[in-house]
């Protein structure tokens, strides 16, 4: 973190997104746009409120798996996808600092502190991988990507945090491609029976752009914005430096696009979904993660573009 002490002083504010309550629905939030962090993060908890934070006790984070855990490397056969479009990252390495976010998101709540979060509610996974191939695609308990999540929870000193419920897709699925954003919602209607009154969980959903994960984060959002806090969605392409879009507000509860996992939480911690030291915490594990890597690779040019405003984020508590 040293080396990138003095970014936090280059500027006061920066322009973020969230919206207003009582824009309509899917409209891209340009009202907010215009607003400095800075005088964001000053608004009042009753503002937040109204643009979608949920005072309940425990938040739970649903995730897709290819190209939003782990890329997917772009494979694909007779030209159907086998996970996803990514390109950037070489198939199956896990994008910096996600396990980090996603354990950051588990313990942040409206009414408790993190300190009295013993084991915050485990990740869910909606994947469009077939249960017809179960045998070969589970997602098991001593799978790289369940002990990266059980890893990332001990060395925050919490054990028994990591992968819980799995809901798989089918080969329907995967032969019509148009069906896996329908499927995904189908399954997250599925996993709210584990809390039918809505009073115990709320949810984020993290998808990626690649697989219909918009379409199933959007249609939770019109349909059940009680319980669904926010969406984040992880920008990847089969181009370099693809465009990241503005933020959107359906229902008055934001869909949020990113790059990075540091610029995910760089707009969690203006949302009030994260708190600074969080923040910080996700920005060390991403740098981490990249150490070997060259840096004049398109991967830290986009990681330190997500931690100047990481920084900048950080600045206006200074």
């Amino acid at each position: 973190m040293k080396r990138r002490k003095g970014i936090a002083a280059l500027i006061c504010c920066v322009i973020t997104a969230s919206g207003e309550a009582h824009q309509s629905r899917g409209v891209t939030v340009t009202a907010f746009m215009a607003r400095p962090v800075c005088q964001q993060r000053a608004r009042s908890s009753s503002e937040m409120n109204m643009v979608g934070i949920l005072n309940q006790p425990y938040t739970q984070v649903i995730s897709d798996v290819d190209d939003t855990l782990k890329s997917s490397g772009g494979v694909n056969v007779g030209g159907v996808a086998l996970g996803g479009i990514d390109v950037q990252y070489k198939r199956g390495d896990f994008y910096p600092g996600v396990f980090q976010f996603m354990l950051e998101l588990s313990l942040s709540s409206g009414s408790i502190s993190r300190e009295s979060i013993k084991i915050p509610p485990k990740v869910s996974i909606l994947t469009a991988r077939a249960e017809e191939f179960k045998a070969a695609l589970e997602l098991k308990e001593d799978s790289k990507l369940a002990v990266a999540f059980r890893k990332t929870g001990e060395e925050a000193g919490i054990s028994g945090w990591g992968l819980g419920p799995v809901l798989y897709g089918s080969v329907a699925e995967w032969i019509l491609q148009d069906r896996k954003g329908l499927r995904k919602f189908s399954n997250f209607e599925r996993l709210l029976q584990q809390d039918p009154t809505g009073t115990i969980l709320q949810y984020v959903y993290v998808g990626d752009t690649g697989e219909l994960d918009q379409e199933a984060g959007e249609t939770m959002l019109r349909e059940y914005p009680q319980v669904v806090k926010a969406v984040f969605l992880h920008v990847v392409s089969d181009a370099p430096d693809p465009i990241v879009g503005p933020p959107k507000l359906i229902n008055g509860r934001p869909l949020i696009f990113f790059r990075t996992y540091v610029g995910a939480a760089a707009k969690a911690t203006q949302l009030g979904f994260m708190d600074d030291a969080a923040l910080l915490r996700v920005v060390n594990v991403a740098e981490l993660a990249l150490t070997s890597v060259p840096e004049t690779s398109d991967k830290w040019i986009e990681l330190n573009r997500d931690i100047r405003e990481a920084y900048q984020t950080l600045s206006c508590d200074m």
